[in-house]
């Protein structure tokens, strides 16, 4: 397991956008006061729960956790979130940030359907305190952004349940447009189980332009004269969303049964896996080499089940591990 949490650097400009000062939030949470120019910001649990309870106490607007888990713009999304909003539904979205938290760091999204109801909590594994409750609103709050944002739909859940009492309860009910109570055994937000089933109207619209601008460019420029197995590892690659797509969806999107692709690879002197290989490459080259990724989050992209998995395909494509790829490769390399 992951003993680190990666804070985007977006959360630092998000901070100054709502008003609140970053140096006085580092200071009162004793982190060091570059934190957000370094490169890649890792943080420990007992320093993640540090920061929040920071941000709650300099910020005096009770929102503040509501607001910077709000998002509107697909851009300003992190990756994960995006290939959360790639997904089919609602339910598919969490399932993918579930499994980017499993990859990713010591933080659980737990989520079960009883009685018509879908309740969703986050759990930090190595926690030794409370959540901070301004990171619990903020978790509800991006929880929500991916389901009205994915959606094109005002979706509320049916309540938010808090363990910790609030003294801006009308505030939390106006924003999630449902009833919050307080006292309860965990904190948790409670959806429809039909919520679940939800079309998500962002599925694949704008992954490559987010993710990979300048490999979508190189698609874009192509003069129409691809081979099968090309058009072939373009459907994967609009697909890599956090997970391995199966032959029979790039045959949908192709228009085509998966014999007749099969037959039509193996005619090209090709097969699915080798596309699949190929497509995986490719964008294991530019995640590593044009982002500042980390290894799991660009293994996840990539639809591995775990690094290990990914170290070992890359160091078959490449003969030598990502990371030291990257130290010749990537953004800041010397050459």
């Amino acid at each position: 397991m992951n003993k680190h949490f990666r804070v985007a650097g977006r959360l630092a400009h998000k901070l100054e956008e709502v008003g609140v000062s970053v140096p006085a939030v580092l200071r009162r949470a004793g982190l060091p006061g570059d934190l957000f120019q370094q490169s890649r910001v890792l943080v420990t649990t007992e320093e993640l729960f540090a920061l929040w309870n920071a941000i709650g106490a300099v910020s005096s607007d009770p929102a503040v956790g509501l607001k910077l888990g709000t998002e509107t713009k697909t851009e300003r999304f992190h990756p994960s979130g995006i290939a959360a909003l790639s997904t089919e539904n609602f339910g598919a979205a969490v399932e993918h940030m579930a499994r980017y938290k499993q990859l990713t760091c010591p933080e659980e999204i737990l989520h079960y359907v009883d009685e018509g109801e879908w309740t969703i909590r986050f759990r930090w594994l190595l926690a030794m305190d409370t959540e901070p409750q301004v990171l619990v609103e903020h978790c509800f709050a991006w929880m929500q952004t991916i389901a009205r944002h994915g959606s094109g739909t005002k979706m509320s859940p049916l309540r938010v349940e808090l363990v910790q009492p609030r003294s801006h309860i009308k505030l939390l009910e106006r924003h999630f447009g449902c009833s919050v109570i307080t006292g309860a055994a965990h904190n948790a937000i409670v959806f429809r189980a039909s919520d679940a089933k939800c079309p998500f109207v962002t599925r694949n619209a704008e992954l490559l332009d987010m993710l990979a601008p300048q490999f979508d460019q190189e698609l874009k420029q192509r003069d129409g004269q691809d081979s099968f197995a090309e058009l072939v590892r373009d459907a994967i690659q609009q697909r890599l969303t956090g997970h391995r797509p199966s032959i029979e969806d790039v045959a949908r999107d192709l228009h085509l049964s998966s014999r007749t692709l099969q037959r039509r690879l193996q005619e090209a002197g090709s097969s699915y896996q080798r596309v699949l290989d190929d497509a995986r490459h490719q964008m294991a080259r530019y995640y590593l080499g044009n982002s500042v990724l980390e290894l799991n989050e660009a293994a996840y992209l990539l639809g591995y089940e775990d690094a290990n998995s990914f170290v070992r395909a890359f160091r078959g494509w490449e003969g030598i591990p990502p990371g030291q790829w990257r130290q010749t490769h990537g953004l800041g390399a010397v050459n």
